[in-house]
Parts: C-alpha cells; structure tokens; sequence
C-alpha cells in the first residue's frame, strides 16, 4: 500500500455556502485530490476547474486525483469547455495524468465516462471505484514516467 503525505490546502464553497470540495496536495507526488461533495452542476464543476487551475499556479501539480466518491449530478453541459478551456491551460501548467473516482451513483457516470473519453486523447485518464486503486495507478504512472519538466511543451 502507499504512503503518502498530504496536505489539507483548502475548502471551496458555492454562493450559497454549501461546500463543494476538499482540496488535499501530496507535494512529493505533485498529486492533487479533489473530493467533490453534493449535488453538482456544470457551473460548480467550471468553478472548481478554475480553482485547480489557480492550485497549479501556486505549486507543481502534475497528476489530479478527481475524487466524486461523495458527489451526484449531472454536469455534461460544460464538457466542451472542460477539454477546450481547461484542459489545454492545465497540460501548459504540467498536468500529465488523471485518475477518476466514479460518483457512487450511477446515473453521473455518463457524464464521468464521457469526459475520460475527451480528455484520453491528450493525456492518460483511468476511471476508478475507489481512491485507494486511484492513487496507486497515479504513484505507478508517476514512477514508470518521470516528470521530463513542467508545461506540455516538456512533454513533447
């Protein structure tokens, strides 16, 4: 089983209040864990992508653990701007690999598989059942492949 060091880095609330997500950072593993919560939308999914994006600006974060263990909902309408805005900012910032940790409510996992589809084509995405198989698909992913430097000009 892996071990790892990580760090409590923030909260992230909707505008009502509600809490939307944990953010956890392992900072030897450049990992960051986001443990989604409620009942989600595509508005709180763009706000949240916004907020990895600003993470990835503070520190080295090159692989995203997407925990929706705790999460429902239907979010498909901003897939086009998850893999045309977002996902090309967060590979320029050094994102090299995602795990995906299905929400147990089967009903969002349309919206979960369709975006490990889109995003496959730039870079390694696995879908999950549970964090534990996650994180040790991301430590092994990290060590058969060291970080050649930061930026997707890197990793061409």
């Amino acid at each position: 089983m892996y071990r790892y060091q990580q760090y409590h880095i923030g909260s992230l609330f909707d505008e009502h209040g509600t809490r939307l997500a944990e953010l956890y950072y392992a900072a030897a593993q450049e990992l960051l864990q986001v443990q989604w919560f409620g009942n989600i939308t595509s508005r709180e999914v763009v706000f949240v992508a916004q907020q990895f994006l600003e993470a990835q600006h503070r520190m080295s974060v090159s692989l995203l653990l997407n925990d929706k263990t705790n999460a429902t909902g239907d979010w498909a309408e901003c897939m086009e701007w998850l893999e045309f805005d977002w996902l090309p900012q967060a590979l320029s910032n050094g994102l090299r690999a995602v795990a995906y940790v299905f929400s147990p409510d089967a009903s969002s996992h349309y919206a979960s598989r369709k975006f490990s589809e889109r995003v496959a084509s730039y870079l390694p995405i696995k879908l999950f059942f549970d964090v534990p198989s996650a994180y040790k698909w991301l430590c092994d992913y990290a060590h058969f492949n060291p970080n050649p430097g930061r930026g997707f000009a890197a990793q061409a």
